[in-house]
């Protein structure tokens, strides 16, 4: 990876021009300007506009300068069809990449345009099973990007949720059955082996989280899983609310919802996941064919645990997990 600056390299005349201008009488010397450089441009969609910012720190580091030579536009991604409609808007104007995250959005991108470089963050698909790259190592297409694929976190999760909750035994589990199938096999794979038993309900919609949270709640669960995408993303404050009421401890592989209430979270770093797709862009934005790119996988795992959530929820959290915590929220 290159992280210098390419400069422009200006020819000039002035050196040839200065000698005439001592010896010619009323003849200016002419005005040569550095032609501008072009702005470059990505768009980014995503629920929230945090990650703005953290792209364009990470560009920044890489040697660019957001707002002079690079900017980073955001744009909201509430789910697909908004998402190809905008697509097919900013297009209008050059765009050198697009950064979308969740195999719906990936989709949706690669529906308007074949060429435009497409930078994707998935937590939930196979790549490769799912036709978005040819091969991890060489995509192929216009699509790379970060796809953590690793249901098998959802032991992890478990665990967790066991050294919280003594005598666990029935765990609930809201996901996106759309999309979310391989976390909900490992989560029952992983629920067997501990002797749990796991019941879920399926997410479509923000507006209906209460209503799913109510239904689970008819199985009697004595903690709550909230599986990776971009519903349950988009839904996390409202659903460590609802957790937070009925008093039960809760987990997701989402790194930001102990900051939305939520008691802890084990999975993927999320400011670090999008400071990795400043590395794809630099590489981008530098003349390198995104599908020469290869898929990698999130680069940092963290344990972040809310301990006032825990108090209000009565909960002691055990000493052993929180010195475990990468993180811990007081």
């Amino acid at each position: 990876m290159t992280h210098g600056r390419n400069d422009s390299v200006v020819i000039g005349r002035r050196a040839m021009l200065g000698g005439l201008v001592g010896t010619t009488i009323g003849v200016s010397q002419p005005s040569f300007a550095q032609t501008p450089k072009r702005m470059r441009r990505v768009v980014l969609f995503s629920a929230t506009l945090r990650w703005q910012e953290t792209i364009s720190d990470g560009l920044r580091d890489l040697g660019w300068l957001p707002g002079q030579d690079v900017v980073v536009d955001h744009r909201p991604a509430l789910d697909s069809i908004v998402i190809e409609d905008s697509l097919r808007e900013v297009l209008r104007g050059p765009v050198d990449a697009v950064i979308v995250s969740g195999p719906q959005a990936i989709r949706a991108a690669m529906t308007v345009t074949e060429t435009v470089p497409i930078v994707g963050i998935d937590l939930e698909s196979d790549p490769v099973a799912n036709g978005f790259v040819k091969s991890l190592g060489r995509p192929g297409k216009n699509v790379s990007g970060v796809w953590m694929d690793m249901p098998e976190l959802a032991g992890k999760q478990l665990q967790f949720l066991g050294q919280t909750v003594s005598a666990l035994r029935r765990v609930g589990v809201i996901w996106d059955d759309r999309i979310g199938q391989p976390q909900w096999t490992a989560v029952q794979s992983a629920a067997r082996a501990s002797n749990l038993t796991a019941k879920a309900v399926a997410l479509h919609a923000v507006a209906r989280a209460e209503d799913a949270l109510n239904r689970l709640l008819v199985e009697r669960p004595q903690a709550l899983l909230f599986l990776t995408a971009p519903v349950v993303f988009r839904s996390l404050p409202r659903l460590a609310e609802l957790a937070i009421q009925h008093r039960l401890p809760s987990t997701s592989p989402f790194s930001t919802y102990p900051e939305s209430g939520g008691l802890m979270a084990y999975g993927p770093d999320f400011p670090a996941m999008y400071r990795q797709t400043a590395s794809y862009l630099n590489r981008i934005l530098r003349g390198a064919n995104v599908g020469d790119l290869p898929v990698e996988r999130p680069s940092k795992f963290v344990l972040i645990v809310n301990v006032k959530t825990a108090k209000a929820l009565g909960i002691t959290m055990p000493r052993p997990l929180l010195l475990t915590a990468d993180q811990v929220l007081e």
